[in-house]
């Protein structure tokens, strides 16, 4: 553990920006890392958990600031609005793909594309372009960022491949590519894609630390390396009584691959299905057959692997979850922009820490300075 507060003594150097911050999953994962983040987020539910957790917040609309209200600020990250991109929205940012590529290259060149992304069929569309705009901005304000992370659906990887292109004429080295949370200790199969740019060195993206999900692998199936991935089961069961469950099958009530037509289903010793904004409505099935009751607000946030405590607030929650990065996919993510060390016994102690103890620098001392 010491050795890695050596290691981590820098990251209290940094300072992060975090566009449509939602309820906090990046949060979450920097306050592992010891790393301050002010965030920003206009949805008043996802403010209200926000709120009730301690984090730092500006209420409001990501395009009515800019780098110079955060000066301070060092590391930009975001995770702009999927709803459509996403294989299970109605596509309309797929369909404008193209164009939105058209604005990255002509946003490098200064021209101002505002107008044109208002008239995109949905504005939210457009705000996956935002945080170019911060970076071109903080370049102009003789401000420039240390690190840029990025994380959106599979779907907008080209646009993180163009976006990089952009930050390497802007002094920066970058990487890009789509990661499989379960790799990284997530009890779900949910894929981002991911963009990282540094200006000091050449990131790279984190290693994996679990072995991919496999439809049909067995709790016993033995490959050497890796570990499994982690199942639903295990997931809950760290946390106290009250939130244990035993073998159960998921049927969820949302289309897989965007046909609602194909139910998924998946059991206890599998790991999630991709946590979405519907995951209250999935049904439970004992093993027995039996309907049990339906993920609360605690689990779901498990699955995600926020703090079996962490106080979800407001309408909404279960959008709210599915909308947030998964902490501890954010720490890995975080910690190879930042170059930052992730001792073995990290996940292992944080995972079973209260956020209503944590959040008070139970962690970070162990982390950072």
């Amino acid at each position: 553990m010491a050795s890695s507060k050596r290691r981590n003594a820098h990251a209290s150097r940094y300072r992060i920006v975090d566009l449509f911050a939602g309820p906090g999953g990046l949060d979450v994962a920097a306050h592992w890392l010891g790393i301050p983040v002010h965030g920003i987020e206009w949805d008043d539910d996802a403010f209200e958990t926000r709120n009730e957790a301690g984090l730092t917040t500006e209420h409001g609309d990501v395009r009515s600031f800019g780098p110079a209200d955060f000066s301070d600020a060092n590391v930009l990250a975001g995770g702009p609005p999927c709803q459509t991109y996403t294989v299970a929205g109605a596509g309309s940012g797929r369909r404008a793909l193209n164009e939105v590529l058209a604005f990255v290259k002509q946003m490098a060149i200064g021209v101002d594309v505002t107008s044109a992304i208002a008239a995109l069929e949905d504005e939210r569309t457009g705000l996956v372009l935002q945080p170019l705009r911060w970076v071109i901005e903080s370049h102009e304000l003789g401000i420039p960022y240390d690190a840029v992370i990025l994380e959106q659906v599979p779907a907008v990887l080209p646009v993180w491949e163009a976006m990089g292109e952009v930050l390497e004429g802007l002094g920066y080295k970058t990487v890009c590519g789509v990661l499989r949370a379960e790799q990284y200790g997530v009890p779900q199969t949910r894929r981002r894609a991911i963009l990282v740019a540094n200006r000091k060195f050449a990131p790279a993206l984190p290693l994996p630390t679990h072995r991919p999900y496999r439809k049909g692998e067995t709790i016993t199936a033995g490959v050497p390396g890796l570990p499994r991935w982690t199942n639903m089961q295990d997931a809950l069961n760290v946390v106290p009584q009250g939130l244990v469950r035993g073998e159960f099958e998921v049927v969820s009530n949302y289309g897989s691959g965007g046909d609602p037509r194909n139910r998924g289903r998946r059991l206890s010793h599998e790991p999630s299905a991709t946590v979405t904004g519907k995951i209250s409505r999935n049904r439970i099935v004992g093993s027995n057959g039996a309907e049990l009751p339906r993920f609360t607000n605690a689990e779901a946030g498990l699955l995600q692997t926020f703090p079996h405590d962490f106080p979800w607030r407001g309408n909404a929650i279960s959008q709210q979850i599915g909308n947030a990065i998964p902490p501890r996919l954010g720490a890995h993510v975080l910690a190879a922009a930042l170059r930052l060390d992730l001792n073995p016994e990290f996940f292992d102690e944080v995972v079973r820490k209260e956020w209503s103890q944590s959040k008070h620098g139970a962690l970070s001392g162990s982390y950072a300075n």
